[in-house]
């Protein structure tokens, strides 16, 4: 076989590999047959209630509408093997900054604040899931702190209750402004699209 041709025989070989394996966020209790879950699992042959009972069994135990990172490796003979991971790093920060959800300039505004030490119990439960498995705490730690900057949050040495209950106040206003500015240029938009 010629060097062409290996290399062709590879990358198709890559294709159907990524074709029999699906990555997506399903929420904890709440697998569904409808769009998109049900669509993705039966263009792939996986008999999609089957797949649905499986996933909400496997994870009763679990928060309803917890955001779970799952991972299908679709065999050959229809079955499959579903891997769950925990909640992404983005979820347990907002949940322990108390916020809905990230800021709109990352850099540039603060939407909460974590101390170190919640920074090292998230990289705790973190360092369970598969993807880190061969790494530090040191290095998770420092995968928190980035990830909590991308949502805006700040990590600081000590917080103050109070000092923080007065932040996140503030915060709401900016956010009830902040939803009013989309919603006056969305309007605009519509108003520009439609003339």
């Amino acid at each position: 076989m010629s060097k062409a041709g290996k290399v062709f025989s590879k990358n198709v070989k890559k294709a159907v590999d990524n074709f029999r394996m699906i990555r997506t966020n399903i929420p904890a209790g709440l697998a569904s047959p409808g769009p998109p879950l049900g669509p993705t699992l039966g263009e792939r042959g996986v008999n999609i209630a089957t797949f649905c009972k499986d996933f909400n069994e496997k994870t009763k135990d679990l928060k309803e509408g917890l955001p779970l990172p799952t991972r299908i490796k679709v065999n050959p003979d229809r079955s499959y093997k579903l891997i769950i991971h925990k909640p992404p790093t983005s979820y347990y920060l907002k949940q322990a900054a108390g916020m809905a959800k990230g800021v709109m300039k990352p850099g540039k505004e603060i939407g909460g604040k974590l101390t170190l030490k919640h920074i090292y119990e998230i990289a705790k439960i973190k360092s369970e899931d598969s993807a880190f498995e061969c790494e530090t705490l040191e290095y998770i730690c420092t995968s928190v702190i980035g990830s909590a900057r991308s949502v805006g949050i700040e990590v600081v040495d000590k917080l103050d209750a109070e000092e923080y209950q007065q932040f996140l106040e503030e915060r709401k206003i900016i956010v009830a402004e902040q939803k009013k500015e989309l919603e006056e240029a969305k309007e605009a938009k519509m108003l520009r699209t439609s003339g």
